[in-house]
């Protein structure tokens, strides 16, 4: 089956996304009860630090993403992007600040006025509502793609068998592999792999998507089909994602605004037209010049 067809965004969406971007500064303004639910962050960090040993590699990040915005992350490697990520999705702890998923905290307690520790179960809910795409596929070897998109809907969801069937074809469909659903995960190619990984993850029907460097794995003539897969997703979903990338092209096609992570900082951030084409500081001038070419000189 052919890839889906990868949309180009229309004005009125950037515009939609725009204005949830607003929301997201209007929305650091105000308390949690005076939040709307259309108003709340997906995904609130505050003052978020990640030490490892002696090196901290984040330093008090702020961030909020908005129901349905795309972030794109990008910056050199060791920045502190992909860190960013992992502690979402509790791969490693936070050192030390606040993450909330839908003005929840995930390794916290709300008790009386004040915050404890959550146990493993509440950690464990709370995460149910990010999905995560990583740059190696992590399929089960031994398992067909249907089987491979089932597993966690039926054994982490309770999902009744038919049910996540139904629902994993779809998904499959969506990335193009529903022609592919009794093979293994050795017999597809790299690409495919990929996808059958991204169609897990949705299956899920996650709040959140996060995608850590998704092509980084693949052979480079196998990279355009995959981003087009997330093109596709990302014009057409209404979940937000936050997408850590090298592709900078890519970054600038599909995102509503742009990260720039430098030194465990956020240190610009912006629309795709501000931080490509009016970059304001000379340490992200310096990191596209090197992507110059690819953008026609749109950097500068």
């Amino acid at each position: 089956m052919a890839l889906p067809k990868v949309l180009s965004r229309s004005e009125d969406t950037r515009k939609q996304r725009t204005q949830l971007i607003k929301k997201t500064q209007e929305g650091l303004k105000v308390g949690p009860n005076q939040r709307s639910a259309e108003t709340t962050p997906v995904v609130r960090y505050r003052g978020v630090k990640k030490s490892f040993g002696e090196v901290e590699v984040l330093k008090g990040i702020d961030l909020d993403i908005m129901p349905g915005e795309k972030v794109a992350v990008i910056g050199p490697s060791g920045s502190g992007k992909t860190t960013l990520a992992r502690l979402l999705m509790t791969l490693e702890r936070p050192s030390g600040g606040i993450i909330e998923v839908e003005g929840e905290p995930l390794y916290h307690k709300r008790v009386g006025e004040g915050l404890v520790p959550a146990d493993e179960r509440h950690i464990a809910r709370v995460r149910s509502k990010i999905g995560m795409v990583f740059q190696h596929f992590n399929l089960f070897p031994h398992r067909t793609v249907l089987q491979n998109v089932t597993e966690a809907p039926i054994h982490v969801k309770k999902m009744p068998r038919r049910l996540a069937e139904e629902k994993a074809r779809a998904m499959l469909e969506k990335v193009g592999l529903i022609e592919h659903i009794d093979k293994y995960p050795g017999q597809l190619s790299g690409g495919q792999k990929q996808r059958v990984a991204i169609a897990r993850a949705l299956v899920m029907e996650p709040k959140i998507m996060l995608f850590d460097e998704p092509t980084s794995a693949l052979d480079p003539e196998l990279v355009g089909e995959v981003l087009a897969v997330i093109k596709e997703i990302a014009e057409k979903g209404d979940m937000a994602m936050m997408l850590i990338t090298h592709e900078m092209q890519f970054a600038r096609e599909v995102a509503d605004r742009v990260l720039f992570t430098d030194g465990g900082k956020i240190v610009e951030q912006g629309t795709p037209e501000e931080i490509f084409e009016h970059p304001k500081s000379e340490r992200l001038q310096a990191f596209l010049a090197r992507f110059r070419n690819g953008f026609g000189g749109g950097s500068q």
